[in-house]
């Protein structure tokens, strides 16, 4: 299949986690029906939307969606995935200070293992904005929305739980390739989380794993002004479309 053909063929849809409104608004206002949900809850909640199309899809993932693209490819349950600034799966051992202090807001109270986080203007601005300029960061907090904090204790006791949550298949052979993405001013997933994450997959599997790195992108390289870029990337190079037209 050429890449014309492709594109024409491929719709987008967007996935919805557990307890999430409409609208952004409608969600902080009712943060509580996000609360609670863990890695292991939304990737199933994910799965059944997936297992309900006519095709396996290809999927992409950002932050935590990043990791949980990878749960979901390793259970064979896509055709190929791109995990963009992704969260770590557990055997990744790197954690800079600057991804403990972006989610240090939500691991600093236990409590918040079970109630939904909304970020402050000057914590998502260290944790997702920092590589834009302050007026498009204050334009961009308005789409900020309360999240649960349980995978973020998942992700932290990773290390010491050999069956976390945050535990993907990295030695499935036979899944469809993944590529991930890094942004290399991101402070909530530095590159070398990323890249450690690349380490691992190419460690355990021989299934195709690749790894682009986006200079003076933050965290927030999907819905900042700088998007295209990234979008245009993952449509058309030599790499991500080869993947697709090979396993699609």
């Amino acid at each position: 299949m050429d890449r014309v053909l492709l594109r024409e063929r491929l719709t987008a849809i967007a996935v919805s986690w557990p307890g999430d409104s409409k609208t952004t608004e409608a969600t902080r206002k009712n943060a509580a029906a996000v609360a609670g949900y863990g890695v292991t809850e939304i990737a199933d909640y994910i799965a059944g939307q997936i297992e309900a199309l006519d095709r396996k899809p290809i999927l992409i993932g950002h932050s935590f969606g990043g990791l949980l693209v990878q749960n979901l490819l390793g259970r064979d349950l896509a055709t190929a995935a791109i995990a963009i600034d992704p969260a770590a799966p557990r055997g990744v051992p790197d954690l800079p200070l600057s991804a403990l202090k972006s989610a240090f807001p939500v691991l600093s109270n236990p409590c918040n293992f079970w109630h939904a986080v909304s970020l402050t203007e000057q914590q998502f601005r260290f944790g997702f904005t920092n590589a834009v300029s302050e007026q498009e960061a204050r334009e961009l907090y308005k789409y900020a929305m309360p999240a649960p904090g349980r995978p973020l204790f998942q992700a932290a006791s990773a290390t010491l739980n050999p069956n976390s949550a945050t535990r993907v298949n990295v030695t499935n052979a036979t899944r469809g390739p993944l590529l991930l993405i890094a942004g290399a001013k991101d402070n909530t997933a530095p590159t070398v989380m990323v890249r450690s994450t690349l380490k691992l997959y190419r460690k355990k599997s021989k299934a195709v794993t690749e790894f682009q790195e986006f200079a003076n992108r933050g965290h927030s390289l999907t819905i900042d002004s700088g998007w295209r870029e990234l979008a245009e990337y993952s449509r058309t190079s030599e790499r991500t479309a080869g993947f697709i037209c090979q396993h699609y």
